[in-house]
């Protein structure tokens, strides 16, 4: 038997889209997933088994959305270099061409600390110069972090190991191999691999896939889903074995328990005895990020991508600003042309910028939005639609030391032998994807494949 208790009065999280009469479909979380790799596979067989395959929008490598991504750097967008071409030749913002960065970083010597900031590892590997831009840029983008205080161990794992077992990033992504898991591929997966696909998203909004997850469960009568259900503290019981979780109006009896929820919350509803446990979780923190959609009559771009974003040397609380129209046009409106935009505000310098989360106005996060895009894009129209979405506490940060935290966890879950599994993004992997796939392996390791 399986009891699924949810705060709040929908499933789905962060995958949250508005979806209007008119067609318009507007995302105020993740919305677009990328393929690539095992865990890009494992979503994609999922999407299959929900029976979703005609739904999914794919973007191919080959789109503009795919191939144009700008920066904002000196008051001005710039198209960041792509292919080899664009490697060999020196474009603004970049003092010279990126082929000199990624040959000298094959003659760095190899690091020897456990962890380091993603910044101070690119800028030893690669230069000051793509440290200060575009890692700068990129960490916003993902995390909506500082890469000064990110982990290159938790948050690029894959270039971390290329260090460390090749001496060079370089060399490690040419000759370092990936075991692949297998029982992962799917029709779907194979299509994207034949069409080169580089991300997807559905036609209904990313809302889409846990609403068909919640049918699927539902339809198996095997799940029990209590809605608007707050977990008030969690105690064992007398033996030690299982659970008492404890609600508002009653409890429920566990014999394992699967965490979902964000490190910090779980750690407010451990039973006292678990301090050190409650200590590790508190320690992986998460941002505020601003979500602000608007919509402009007609085409307004100047330009054609996937959108651009912005070094905090640039500006402290602006991250970046998402073309929808242009990745996934099927979501605009159906009666006549408008230009759909997201504007991404705050994360690491929230506070710093905007003031406290709990009293800042919806009228000024709007403001603060229209008016980047009338700066950045030129555009002088007012927009015909808008939505503001804060969302608290969206997305946890690997500061350096996340690899340790995470070890203290596993070693205090395994030497008290407690039945609870960790999911969710506070772990290992903030993307849709590492999420989906850290829960399969969970549910493997207690249930077998």
């Amino acid at each position: 038997q399986v009891m699924l208790l949810e705060s709040s009065s929908r499933l789905g999280g962060w995958l949250h889209s508005t979806r209007r009469e008119d067609g318009a479909v507007f995302e105020h979380g993740p919305r677009g997933i990328r393929p690539a790799g095992d865990v890009g596979k494992s979503t994609l067989k999922m999407v299959s088994e929900l029976g979703l395959e005609n739904e999914v929008l794919p973007v191919t490598s080959d789109n503009i959305a795919s191939k144009n991504r700008f920066l904002y750097v000196g008051g001005k967008l710039h198209k960041m270099p792509s292919g080899a071409v664009g490697a060999l030749r020196k474009v603004p913002p970049f003092s010279r061409a990126l082929i000199s960065s990624v040959a000298r970083e094959l003659l760095v010597k190899r690091g020897t600390q456990e962890d380091e900031s993603v910044h101070r590892f690119v800028e030893r590997r690669l230069g000051k110069e793509l440290a200060d831009v575009v890692i700068d840029s990129l960490c916003r983008g993902v995390y909506a972090g500082d890469c000064r205080k990110l982990s290159m161990r938790s948050c690029f794992p894959p270039l971390f190991r290329a260090e460390r077992d090749y001496g060079s990033i370089v060399l490690g992504m040419v000759f370092g191999k990936t075991e692949k898991a297998a029982g992962l591929d799917s029709r779907l997966a194979q299509k994207s691999r034949e069409e080169g696909w580089a991300q997807w998203s559905l036609r209904q909004g990313m809302q889409a896939l846990p609403e068909a997850l919640e049918d699927w469960l539902r339809r198996t009568g095997r799940v029990e889903i209590l809605q608007e259900t707050e977990v008030q503290r969690l105690e064992r019981t007398a033996g030690g074995s299982a659970w008492e979780i404890k609600l508002q109006d009653g409890s429920i009896k566990a014999d394992h328990i699967i965490s979902a929820v964000p490190a910090k919350a779980l750690s407010s509803v451990l039973p006292p005895g678990a301090g050190p446990l409650s200590e590790q979780l508190r320690r992986i923190t998460s941002v505020t990020v601003a979500v602000v959609n608007l919509e402009y009559e007609g085409l307004i771009l100047p330009v054609e991508g996937f959108g651009h974003l912005v070094p905090s040397s640039e500006s402290r609380g602006m991250l970046g600003i998402v073309y929808d129209s242009v990745a996934f046009p099927q979501h605009d409106r159906k009666d006549g042309q408008s230009t759909r935009l997201t504007v991404m505000m705050g994360g690491a310098w929230f506070s710093e910028v905007f003031g406290n989360p709990e009293e800042v106005k919806e009228e000024q996060l709007l403001q603060t939005a229209a008016q980047a895009v009338r700066t950045h894009l030129g555009v002088d129209a007012e927009p015909i639609w808008s939505n503001v979405s804060l969302q608290k506490d969206c997305i946890p940060q690997y500061t350096v030391g996340h690899w340790e935290c995470i070890e203290k966890i596993r070693q205090y879950l395994r030497q008290h032998s407690l039945p609870l599994s960790l999911v969710g993004s506070s772990y290992q992997g903030v993307s849709v994807n590492d999420v989906i796939f850290s829960s399969k392996r969970t549910v493997e390791r207690l249930l077998g494949k």
